[in-house]
């Protein structure tokens, strides 16, 4: 990267940061953690797209595709199912249930000694996502500048601390728009220029390595594709950062229409984000090992021109943030009203806030340890699958579970997470003491999957014969939403915070496209898209701002 390229980054940053001071007016709870209950279906949508999609992309599935061709694209397909399974089934749960956290939900739903004590262990395995998320970042910024990950890690860390502290889930959901915007646009200009580079697409045809469009291989065959789509419908649909996305918007039907608006984007998305890496295969195929993780911004390294390869750097540092912003957020959330609120019930408005400031601070340091020690563990790719298959299903599975039945109690709750997770963990780590071979990744996917789904389906059924009701406690929460009062100034407020930041990103991309030495006319071309875009959303905001107005004077 040239002078004009950390200057992009520099000036993105500005943008990011900016929208976090903006977001800091934030005064409550319900504005801090879940947006007032006023987002957008759309940009929720969005932010849950990119916040699911960039964690592992860049990097993870990045590295796969290269390594293995098509496969990266057949695993992201699974994502795309699981959207249209939670849209269905689940999103519009959680939405009924008014809670402002899934925690909060769980005291409700079983008490406060249950909700602790899954609280606790949430916490803990939550700081290992986070650290693990926290990784690719640093990995991006280390490969493009040749600065060492640790430093990256460290340094990233706090900066995501401060930008998270500042604005809240606000903040979060209209910065990733703008990186989905982006992302979008760079892809644009960086395919095409990666098929020059390598000669066509027929070279892509002619030279690719034997087996590399098939969607499965050895080890990531159908068995494993098939668990992983599971995983995923679970872990999508109860995690509870992403949960957020859901009781964040203004009714059931929105909290649906955000999660097919992230199962459509997974139709295709994963067939254009992953051409880069399997095209940068027959430009090097001599990577290995740590090396492969940066196969992806290799080749924007080698086509973009100075300054977009800078702005495709921050769209990719900022949408690969977007999972640990949120995972800090929700982190933050569930130490600040599940735990210190409890003990502390006095605190009220801004002192409550400066807690959980506090607290995603607390956690955002947790993470960055964490984080320090994935290369030690054999890289991202290792440490993303090994956390998913031991944790994912036995972590969500049980709230999902207790949206459906009347019949899982509080010690049954906490009973089969602990339990599924201690056989998971063994397991994953028995083999290594016992001199034996151990699972495959499609078997230790497949148990991760299917032991706390056995354990839910034989809890269900013992209480069924038994005729024993797990006390169903009428949730108070679920009043709240007659408590946002002003749900449309807000909205107003954050639609024209993200069209003054797409005019800046607009500027920003039509300098580019000024001094760039290839693909000018692609770049012109979005950046009038993107002015455009912004004159939509501008007048979207007033358009919301007159309805608010009048609903009060008619009132």
């Amino acid at each position: 990267m040239n002078t004009f390229d950390y200057l992009v980054i520099g000036l993105f940053s500005l943008i990011v940061l900016a929208v976090g001071l903006l977001f800091a007016r934030e005064k409550d709870m319900k504005s801090f953690f879940a947006g007032g209950g006023s987002v957008p279906w759309a940009m929720s949508g969005l932010s849950l797209f990119m916040g699911f999609f960039s964690a592992g992309t860049f990097v993870v599935w990045g590295a796969i595709a290269y390594e293995y061709g098509a496969v990266a694209i057949g695993i992201q397909w699974t994502m795309c199912v699981a959207g249209f399974l939670v849209g269905k089934f689940i999103a519009g749960k959680w939405h009924q249930t008014g809670a402002l956290t899934a925690a909060e939900y769980l005291r409700y739903r079983f008490g406060d000694s249950t909700q602790k004590l899954f609280t606790y262990i949430f916490l803990f395995m939550s700081l290992a996502y986070t650290g693990a998320f926290l990784y690719p970042v640093a990995k991006i910024i280390s490969v493009s500048m040749d600065v060492s990950v640790y430093r990256c890690i460290v340094v990233l860390g706090l900066f995501m601390i401060l930008y998270t502290t500042l604005g809240g889930l606000k903040a979060v959901m209209v910065t990733d728009v703008l990186q989905f915007i982006i992302l979008t646009c760079a892809i644009l200009v960086v395919l095409p220029l990666s098929f020059e580079e390598i000669g066509g697409v027929q070279a892509l045809f002619g030279k690719a390595p034997e087996g590399f469009f098939a969607i499965t291989n050895e080890k990531y065959n159908p068995l494993f594709l098939f668990s992983f789509g599971i995983y995923n419908a679970i872990f999508l649909g109860g995690n509870w950062a992403y949960i957020q996305r859901y009781t964040s918007v203004g009714n059931r039907k929105a909290a649906k229409k955000v999660v097919y608006l992230f199962g459509c984007l997974y139709t295709f998305s994963p067939v254009l984000w992953m051409l880069p890496p399997m095209l940068y295969k027959l430009i090097d195929p001599n990577l290995s090992g740590l090396d492969m993780e940066g196969a992806y911004l290799l080749i924007c390294q080698k086509v973009l021109p100075a300054g977009m390869l800078g702005l495709m750097i921050g769209g990719m540092l900022y949408a690969t943030a977007s999972s640990v912003n949120g995972a800090l957020n929700i982190s933050a959330a569930v130490i600040t009203n599940d735990i210190v609120l409890r003990i502390l019930p006095q605190l009220k408005g801004k002192q409550l806030i400066q807690v959980a400031r506090l607290a995603t601070i607390l956690c955002g340091c947790c993470a960055i340890g964490v984080a320090l020690l994935v290369p030690l563990a054999g890289g991202i790719v290792n440490v993303i699958l090994s956390i998913s298959a031991v944790t994912g299903v036995s972590l969500y599975g049980p709230p999902i579970w207790s949206l459906f039945s009347k019949r899982l109690s509080g010690k049954g709750f906490i009973s089969i997470t602990s339990v599924s997770l201690l056989i998971n963990i063994s397991l994953k780590f028995a083999p290594a003491f016992m001199n034996w071979g151990g699972l495959n990744r499609a078997e230790e996917m497949l148990f991760g999957v299917l032991i706390p789904l056995v354990l839910l389906t034989t809890s269900e059924i013992y209480y069924s014969l038994v005729k024993s009701i797990a006390e169903t406690r009428v949730p108070e929460i679920a009043i709240r939403r007659a408590e946002v009062e002003e749900a449309g100034q807000t909205n107003a407020f954050s639609l024209r915070v993200m069209s003054y930041s797409l005019t800046a990103v607009g500027v920003l991309l039509a300098s580019i496209a000024l001094l760039a030495s290839a693909g000018t006319m692609y770049l012109l071309v979005l950046s009038v898209l993107i002015f455009g875009l912004s004159y939509f959303v501008w007048t979207k905001s007033k358009i919301e701002a007159k309805q608010k107005t009048k609903a009060l004077e008619t009132a």
